[in-house]
């Protein structure tokens, strides 16, 4: 099972390298998503990096929460379970 953080207040340069880079400090990453504008292609400020157990998902938490990466102050806590949509 693989657990997701929600990163915010991200510099529109920052890359998936870094963040990848940065959240292995805490445990295994096993993806990086950078949530990007449709049309323009640029990132909207905040991400998602999937972890590998939750024990790594909490200590990437309580690490980078009030991070400062780029001169932006990371905002960092954990993913809600997608909503699902549609018809039931």
């Amino acid at each position: 099972m693989e657990f997701e953080v929600c990163i915010r207040n991200l510099s529109r340069i920052t890359t998936p390298k870094e963040l990848y880079i940065l959240f292995a400090k805490a445990g295994d990453v096993t993806s990086v998503n950078i949530i990007q504008d449709r049309k323009s292609g640029q990132s909207k400020g905040f991400a998602f990096v999937t972890m590998s157990a939750q024990s790594e998902a909490d200590k990437a938490v309580s690490m980078f929460n009030s991070y400062f990466l780029a001169d932006h102050q990371l905002m960092v806590k954990l993913a809600r379970p997608r909503e699902r949509r549609g018809f039931r």
